[in-house]
C-alpha cells in the first residue's frame, strides 16, 4: 500500500464528510486556507462557496456517496453520532462508514483518511464506542491506503459540547465524573493533522491518538481550575459519583429528550478514569506537533463563545 501511495500524485482535492459538523467546519476553512479543493456532503441545498463544492446527500445514499468521491485524490471521513441508541450508532457510525469505503472503492479512490475518537479503544464501555471500534475495523479490512486518527475530547470556537463546562465553569462549579485523567486537543491542531498525513506514506495503515503535548493528560480538578482561569473565575470541581451521574442523565432524557446531553451511554463512557492517549500512538513529531497551547486555547475559545452571543 506504500508503494501504491507513492505512486499517487500529490493530493489536491478533498472529499469530505461531516463538513457541516464542528470538526468539519475547522477542517475546511483549513483545507481551503491550504489550498485544496473540496468536495463535501450535506443535507439539503448549501450556497456556492469559493473552493467548495457541496454534495447534496447523506450515508445511507449511495449513489450521493460516489458522486462525493468521484473524482477526489483523497476521502476525510469524519461524519458521526456521539449520541442515540446503539441502532442509531449502527446505522451512522459503521454502515455509515461501510457506504462510504464502497463509494470510494467505486470512484477509484485508494486514500482513506477516518476519523474516529478515543472511545474505540474501549468498545466495551458505551454502544458509541463499540460503534467506533467496528468501524475502525471495517476500515481496516477495506483494502484502501487507509489512515485511522482517534481524537480525544476536542474542544474550540463553534464546540456546543465542550460549552456546557465553560457554561458551568462561570458560574463557579464544574461538576465533572469520579476522579480520572483524560487528554485533550484544540480543534486546530487535530484539522492539521488530519492534513498532514495525506501524502505521507509512513502514514498509512497507523492509528494515530493525538493530544494537547500533555503527557499524564488533564487530571479533572486541574482542568476545572485551569477552565476557570480562562474565564477570570475562580472555580471548584465537584466530582459527581456513578449513581448520581445515572439519575441526571435519565432525568435530563426526561426534560429534553432526543436532545439530551448526557444520557446513560455517555455516563458509562465519562465514568471510566483513564481516557489519556496512548504514547505509543502519539503522531510521530517530525509529521506533526500540537500548537495550542490549552490554556491558551480556552481564553480564545472563551472569547469567541461571548463573541457569538454563546456565554453571557
Amino acid at each position: 500500500m506504500v508503494a501504491a501511495l507513492n505512486k499517487h500524485r500529490k493530493t489536491r482535492t478533498l472529499a469530505v464528510t461531516g463538513g457541516t459538523g464542528f470538526v468539519g467546519q475547522h477542517l475546511l476553512q483549513l483545507a481551503r486556507a491550504s489550498g485544496y479543493d473540496v468536495r463535501a456532503l450535506t443535507r439539503g441545498w448549501k450556497p456556492p462557496e469559493d473552493e467548495v463544492a457541496w454534495v447534496d446527500g447523506a450515508l445511507n445514499r449511495p449513489d450521493s456517496l460516489v458522486k462525493l468521491a468521484a473524482g477526489s485524490d483523497a476521502v476525510i471521513h469524519i461524519a458521526g453520532v456521539i449520541n442515540g441508541s446503539k441502532q442509531e450508532f449502527d446505522a451512522v457510525n459503521v454502515a455509515g462508514v461501510a457506504a462510504m469505503i464502497d463509494a470510494a472503492r467505486a470512484a477509484g479512490v485508494r486514500r482513506f483518511i477516518h476519523v474516529s475518537s478515543l472511545a474505540a479503544r474501549e468498545p466495551q464501555l458505551s454502544d458509541y464506542g463499540w460503534s467506533k471500534a467496528r468501524s475502525e475495523r471495517l476500515v481496516a479490512a477495506s483494502g484502501l491506503e487507509w489512515t485511522i486518527i482517534r481524537p480525544p475530547a476536542v474542544y474550540g470556537p463553534g464546540d456546543r459540547e465542550t460549552l456546557e463546562l465553560f457554561k458551568m465553569a462561570r458560574r463557579g462549579i464544574v461538576a465533572l465524573p469520579p476522579r480520572g485523567h483524560f487528554s485533550l486537543i484544540h480543534v486546530e491542531d487535530l484539522c492539521r493533522l488530519i492534513l498532514a498525513v495525506l501524502d505521507e506514506p509512513d502514514t498509512v495503515s497507523e492509528t494515530y491518538e493525538p493530544d494537547d503535548g500533555r503527557t499524564t493528560g488533564w487530571e479533572h480538578r486541574h482542568f476545572a481550575r485551569t477552565l476557570g482561569d480562562a474565564l477570570g473565575k475562580r472555580t471548584m470541581a465537584l466530582a459527581l459519583p456513578r449513581p448520581l451521574l445515572r439519575g441526571t442523565a435519565r432525568l435530563d432524557r426526561l426534560l429534553r429528550r432526543a436532545n439530551a446531553k448526557l444520557t446513560a451511554d455517555r455516563v458509562r463512557y465519562f465514568c471510566h478514569p483513564d481516557w489519556v492517549v496512548t504514547a505509543e500512538r502519539r503522531p510521530p513529531s517530525p509529521l506533526w506537533e500540537p500548537q495550542i497551547d490549552t490554556p491558551a486555547g480556552l481564553v480564545s475559545t472563551a472569547q469567541w463563545y461571548r463573541d457569538a452571543g454563546w456565554l453571557r
